[in-house]
């Protein structure tokens, strides 16, 4: 097991370093770790019947005495949405802001672990001490609400964890960034950034959401038809933007997706979203006039099962878009998702609907920090080790570059499962842990190389076949070995039309070269069965499929 010096201040990211999404970062000092955030990320096609992925805990997991608790720096999924998965494993306290503890909630009661989990309120600005670890949380501007950096305090220095964040100069909902508490720290001395890299690849900055105010303004007026603006349903400045843009022509708001009234649900009980008109569902909304409704939507990354692909494929209850209509993709695109957007807007398009994207000037900001605004933060904080996180290889590599062309002594690039020790001495990494990947498979969480994973996914891309032999004890087949496809070539298709009783054929050709012993021993029965049929169909097919034999002894 490894074991660190009391005296060494280590960061150990376990997700979230070489990918975005599934963030998962822990800090270590005398003998104690704090975890920061805890994240999901989604499965990308590559991993059949799998929705959900999460960090591997295991390293913490074996330690979890030693772990004082987590922090949540803000409630999007990337940060939070592990913690009803892993949390049995851990069983540490966690701390969260009102609004991010009121999402939380409902996860954890949905996975009947409300009553288990000691889910601490912390308010933003707000100090904690927990164990060795002092910690102010700093109020930053995101893409959600009530989203807070992280300056924490041991005996070996002082590091800031900015989480998410951008310095929006008009965020509409919620404070600016705290750019006064960040200059403090900076004259304080902040020994290490353990920072977002998101946009680290960006010139200038990612905008004001006052500024996608000021577009959808321009883009909505005059308009006969129904409007609707697919985003992120955890983007509460949006809801708020579209909540006024709709107002202001008249128009009534009504939201479309479980996730978006969940959301605001959330908002409404921290206080946020409460001075604006009252919201209308999809079957109130769907029958006003076309130039008096608004709609927003979930489902901007062309997710099949959200409310606007949906509605795009005519397979909605209650609202439908035609002719003359508008939607408007307020949103960025995720990478991997472009083909699934691209099957939602051409259904669109193809019902007579205007639609405009994200390269339409205004109508998105992104969350996340560009160039001149990272730029910023390091004037204002002054470090003497940056350590991107938060991005793919590619943009924590440009962090560290622009880092050092600030000024900053030390920026090192890390991968998840490397231990960096930030203090006392050289700032290098000092171990490899146990990191990867968890699937939440149902209700059950497996590792990324489980059995039944790996079958479905050579399932997918190579089909499977499975053959079945009735013998009796002394192996003699009492009939014709039974064939059953798998995702394969079916009976009749072209090259396939003997294929069945070719496959016989070889099996029992296979079978009729075993000894007897080996005939009344049932793993040599089928694995010799198996062998042959899976070199009958890569002869016939060109497919390496997963085969299985099963044998059935009748006396």
């Amino acid at each position: 097991m490894t074991e660190f010096a009391e005296d060494e201040l280590i960061f150990l990211p376990l997700g979230g370093s070489g990918e975005i999404g599934m963030n998962m970062n822990l800090y270590g000092f005398a003998g104690k770790w704090l975890l920061v955030d805890l994240g999901i990320t989604f499965a990308d096609g590559e991993q059949p019947g799998i929705e959900v992925i999460t960090p591997d805990p295991t390293y913490i997991e074996e330690r979890r005495d030693d772990l004082a608790g987590l922090i949540l720096t803000h409630a999007h999924e990337d940060h939070l949405g592990a913690v009803a998965h892993l949390w049995p494993r851990l069983r540490c306290p966690v701390w969260a802001t009102p609004f991010a503890a009121a999402l939380l909630r409902n996860k954890l009661e949905e996975a009947g672990l409300l009553l288990e989990v000691p889910l601490h309120i912390i308010e933003p600005g707000e100090q904690l001490q927990i164990g060795p670890f002092g910690i102010d949380f700093i109020a930053l501007t995101h893409s959600t609400l009530e989203m807070n950096a992280l300056a924490i305090r041991t005996d070996a220095g002082l590091v800031l964890h900015t989480g998410d964040w951008k310095l929006d100069p008009n965020p509409l909902v919620g404070p600016k960034s705290d750019e006064e508490a960040l200059r403090r720290l900076g004259d304080e001395g902040v020994m290490a950034l353990i920072g977002d890299s998101t946009n680290a690849l960006n010139e200038g900055t990612s905008g004001s959401e006052g500024d996608v105010l000021e577009s959808l303004m321009r883009i909505c007026a005059n308009r006969t038809g129904r409007i609707a603006v697919a985003s992120f349903a955890s983007n509460v400045a949006r809801i708020d933007t579209v909540a006024r843009v709709a107002a202001a022509h008249d128009r009534h708001l009504v939201l479309v997706g479980r996730s978006l009234w969940r959301i605001v649900a959330a908002a409404q009980e921290c206080g946020y979203l409460n001075d604006l008109p009252p919201f209308l569902t999809d079957d109130e909304g769907a029958y006003l006039p076309p130039e008096k409704v608004m709609f927003m939507c979930t489902g901007c990354q062309g997710e099949s099962r959200a409310a606007l692909a949906r509605i795009a494929s005519g397979n909605h209850r209650h609202v439908t878009f035609e002719k003359d209509d508008l939607v408007i993709f307020s949103s960025r695109v995720i990478p991997g998702n472009e083909m699934a957007i691209s099957r939602v807007r051409n259904r669109l398009l193809w019902n007579g609907v205007e639609v405009i994207g994200e390269k339409e000037p205004g109508v998105h900001v992104s969350g996340h920090p560009c160039r001149d605004e990272l730029a910023e933060m390091y004037r204002l904080v002054r470090p003497k080790i940056a350590v991107p996180v938060h991005g793919e290889y590619q943009h924590m590599l440009a962090h560290a570059e622009l880092a050092r062309s600030l000024q900053v002594p030390e920026a090192v690039v890390i991968e998840n499962g490397q231990a960096l020790r930030l203090s006392p001495g050289a700032t290098e990494v000092v171990a490899e842990v146990q990191s990867g990947r968890c699937y939440v498979d149902g209700d059950v969480l497996v590792p990324a190389n489980d059995d039944g994973v790996r079958t479905r996914r050579k399932l997918m891309f190579s089909g499977g076949a499975v053959v079945i032999l009735v013998a009796d004890p002394d192996g003699e087949l009492l009939a014709d070995p039974e064939l059953v496809l798998q995702g394969l070539a079916s009976e009749g298709a072209a090259g396939t039309t003997d294929l069945m009783a070719a496959a016989g054929s070889a099996v029992e050709a296979a079978l009729d070269e075993l000894p007897d012993s080996a005939r009344r021993d049932d793993g040599r029965m089928t694995e010799t069965a198996r062998v042959a049929l899976r070199r009958l169909i890569r002869d016939r097919l060109g497919k390496r499929a997963v085969v299985e034999a099963r044998i059935i002894r009748l006396d």
